[in-house]
């Protein structure tokens, strides 16, 4: 330890008397600069602490004299927001959802918040330019299992397809022609093969010349005798090349013998009537709306 008032030979100033391995503190003093600096910044918080919220206590926090906190910013916010929403939702709750494209105000509001519906409960299964995928339609295109007008849209939105909870739910069962033996695997074979000349695609014209008898007999009841679909049973399109499950030869054997029957929820119970209208008409303005 060295003593506190001996001065430093090199600089001349005192030391403090600390002393680390031969080497001395010097006793300099802060700069002015940042010492009041440093007050300030003292002064600057109390000062804080009794114009906004600070000292929390058993219940919250002191409310400070002028009362502001970002949270209750952003509440006052909120509650703004809604109020000025609120006009929209009441006018929208009462127009059929028919007749929203005839309001451009509330077409647009209406859009607005069903596009950010579908990010929410939509783009997981349907992506998110509703591209669709896999067993999961595409929303672009103009190929509508149960119908493509806003009102098709709206009804399949309320009661989904095959949603057992449902008592209006879409129903449309396909049977399993090859998993119950209502046909044999070379009419099945055969079925698949028409079922691509029907859409354009590469075929066999053997097989298919014999599977058109097959169709006939077995699937042109659902389907159209041109495989043109019916939207008023679900049944699919099938002279298009738009395939949910796959279009190949293999694809559609695989469906015929033990068809994947998709379930899509009712969202009335989760979203509400009003909601439903807005992701509704989202879903029709995409451009695949009939």
């Amino acid at each position: 330890m060295a003593d506190k008032n001996e001065i430093d030979e090199v600089s001349g100033v005192e030391t403090t008397g600390h002393e680390w391995d031969g080497i001395k503190e010097l006793n300099n003093p802060l700069p002015r600069w940042w010492l009041w600096t440093f007050y300030a910044t003292i002064v600057w918080a109390l000062a804080y602490t009794v114009f906004y919220p600070a000292w929390p206590g058993i219940t919250g926090a002191t409310a400070g004299i002028l009362g502001w906190s970002s949270r209750g910013e952003l509440a006052q916010e909120m509650t703004d927001l809604k109020a000025s929403q609120a006009v929209y939702l009441e006018k929208l709750a009462a127009t059929d959802v028919t007749e929203v494209s005839a309001d451009p105000e509330l077409l647009q509001f209406a859009t607005a918040g069903g596009a950010s519906t579908f990010k929410v409960y939509c783009e997981q299964c349907h992506g998110s330019g509703a591209q669709g995928g896999p067993g999961y339609p595409n929303l672009n295109d103009d190929a509508w299992i149960w119908g493509g007008t806003i009102e098709d849209i709206y009804t399949t939105l309320m009661h989904g397809v095959r949603y057992e909870q449902d008592p209006d739910t879409r129903i449309s069962d396909m049977p399993a022609f090859g998993r119950d033996e209502l046909l044999e695997r070379p009419d099945i074979n055969d079925v698949a093969w028409y079922v691509r000349k029907l859409s354009g695609q590469e075929f066999d014209e053997e097989a298919a010349n014999r599977g058109e008898t097959v169709f006939a007999d077995n699937c042109s009841a659902c389907h159209g005798e041109q495989g043109e679909g019916m939207a008023e049973l679900g049944a699919p399109n099938l002279s298009d090349a738009i395939w949910l499950y796959g279009g190949t030869h293999a694809d559609i054997v695989a469906q015929v013998t033990s068809p994947r029957q998709g379930v899509m929820p009712a969202w009335s119970g989760r979203l509400g009537e009003t909601t439903v209208k807005q992701l509704a008409v989202y879903v029709h303005g995409l451009g695949g709306g009939q």
